[in-house]
């Protein structure tokens, strides 16, 4: 018990110190504008590791004698599309997404158990151990009862259609691209921020050099943003820290 109070106290304090770091940067930030991350290199980035994924066996390239045709090519001229790493390319991000489940739960169990003794061993208990009033054929009686009953219901609803454009950040053995950009919008005093990161297929990119986002494998999609009105939907530090360390 005295453990799990230090543990608490311990997490508290952190959570408080590091709410009064981020308040601290947050009041030197008012009446300004959200500031736009820099430009930086996916592959610099804190906590980005390359993508490694199951390769079939490499296959050289060759010319045929009196050819100018190449194998692994796709088409006879230069190909426009991104395939190298630094190349970029448009992700048309179309999410459409639609679910509704109705879940339903009852639970009951009714039990009764009794336990006594009788002939002449009853007689004997009753004579000796027990007081007057009192009879061996019912020494015990135990009755319990349980009942669950729990409804669910989720009904969601998502629609998303916006374009980013990605850069290639790896090439991996079998020609398929890494890819990973990012876009941030301010307007006002609030930043919207796009994320797209995945592989995808140099076979699956348009003529036009764009992709569609259900084409991406391994996709990671997110959207959200910063700044005043994101602050006023979320609960505050210390609401947050006591979610995590309350055991009710």
């Amino acid at each position: 018990m005295i453990r799990s109070l230090s543990t608490a106290f311990t997490l508290t304090a952190l959570g408080l110190s590091l709410a009064a770091c981020g308040a601290a940067d947050r009041l030197s930030q008012v009446g300004q504008q959200p500031a736009l991350n820099a430009i930086q290199d996916p592959t610099t980035m804190p906590g980005y590791r390359p993508v490694q994924m199951p390769m079939p066996a490499p296959q050289p390239a060759h010319y045929n004698a009196n050819s100018l045709w190449k194998s692994g090519n796709r088409a006879f001229f230069e190909d426009q599309r991104a395939s190298r790493v630094g190349d970029l390319l448009t992700v048309m991000v179309t999410i459409s997404d639609r679910a509704q489940f109705d879940n339903q739960t009852e639970r009951s169990r009714t039990g009764s158990d009794s336990a006594g003794a009788g002939g002449a061993l009853g007689t004997a208990i009753d004579t000796v151990f027990l007081p007057a009033g009192v009879s061996a054929s019912n020494l015990a009686t135990l009755n319990g009862s349980s009942n669950f009953s729990g409804n669910g219901t989720i009904d969601r609803k998502e629609t998303l259609q916006t374009t980013v454009a990605a850069v290639v950040t790896q090439v991996l053995p079998n020609g398929n691209l890494v890819i990973e950009g990012r876009q941030e919008v301010r307007v006002n005093f609030e930043v919207r921020e796009l994320v797209v990161a995945g592989v995808v297929r140099p076979q699956d990119i348009q003529a036009n050099n764009t992709i569609a986002s259900e084409k991406i494998a391994e996709a990671r999609i997110g959207y959200g943003g910063r700044g005043q009105i994101t602050d006023v939907q979320q609960p505050r530090y210390g609401a947050q820290v006591m979610d995590i360390i309350l055991p009710f």
